[in-house]
């Protein structure tokens, strides 16, 4: 006759040949929300909030302090486009945007190679090329306002050997003022890009350039084929004068809002900018990450 429920055998007084008795599992209690209810409305508040009546005041007249303003729909994108500063500045950009990117990945990638290396000062070396990162932007901003003055160290150093006619005013030119800043920011943060790249390398595999030297490849080879795919999930982790020649979006944000009091038109530009960065990050995100699942 079946037992009931109740009244089964204690585990010591069953057959050694039967199955032991099911465990009945309880559900595990998940993460509470109400823990991250905290952050979330924190970062409402200071992020998502503001950036809502941001995009809101970009259709707007407002000039950022009087409380009556008007909703004019798209003319201040209207005009952004028709205003000959804007259109440069979206350019200057740009062109920023992509020189650094591919410059300072260059130079950080060249600056990783070589401090990779055996050399005994490789250390040392390290320490000095990722110093001009941890100084601030005014420091750097002054230094290099003095290094590239028309008497400053680099025309007296090409005048010292000679090179009297390649010497410039590097920040007075409208032709070379942009790229002089330009150089000024991958001389500043080409170390970030070397310890990242640096990172990369010293967790390729050696036996995987040890292989790839037993078939026969040479350096750059082994580079090619070898190093630059494996370094690829690396990339996946960037007052505007003279006159308007090196003005970006984010110096003319600053100029109409907080000088001409232009608020609700630096705010479309913003919005353009953010617009522009959002899509040159994701186009970055979506190659990099292609070219990672070919190599997988």
């Amino acid at each position: 006759m079946a037992l009931a429920p109740h009244e089964q055998l204690p585990d010591h007084d069953r057959h050694p040949d039967a199955a032991p008795a099911p465990r009945v599992r309880r559900p595990r209690a998940g993460p509470s929300w109400w823990f991250a209810l905290p952050a979330i409305l924190l970062f409402a508040f200071v992020v998502l909030v503001p950036s809502v009546r941001g995009v809101y005041y970009a259709f707007t007249d407002w000039d950022g302090l009087d409380p009556d303003f008007a909703f004019v729909g798209l003319d201040n994108f209207t005009a952004m486009f028709s205003d000959a500063d804007a259109t440069q500045a979206i350019w200057h950009t740009l062109l920023i945007a992509v020189s650094i990117t591919i410059v300072q990945n260059a130079v950080g990638l060249l600056l990783a190679l070589g401090v990779n290396s055996a050399i005994k000062s490789r250390n040392l070396l390290r320490v000095s090329l990722f110093a001009p990162a941890v100084i601030t932007p005014i420091v750097t901003a002054y230094l290099w306002r003095n290094l590239l003055g028309p008497d400053g160290a680099v025309n007296s150093v090409l005048g010292a050997v000679g090179l009297d006619g390649s010497q410039q005013d590097w920040l007075g030119s409208p032709q070379l003022a942009l790229w002089s800043v330009i150089g000024v920011i991958v001389w500043q943060y080409a170390g970030y890009s070397m310890v990242i790249f640096l990172a990369g390398l010293q967790s390729v595999p050696k036996e995987i350039h040890e292989a790839a030297a037993i078939d026969g490849a040479g350096p750059v080879r082994r580079f090619w084929s070898v190093t630059r795919p494996l370094l690829a999930p690396v990339y996946a982790l960037t007052g505007g004068g003279p006159g308007h020649a090196t003005d970006t979006l984010s110096t003319l944000i600053y100029k109409d809002a907080f000088t001409l009091g232009e608020f609700g038109y630096s705010i479309a530009l913003a919005v353009v900018l953010t617009i522009i960065v959002a899509v040159v990050s994701t186009g970055q995100y979506l190659v990099l990450s292609r070219n990672e699942r070919t190599m997988s």
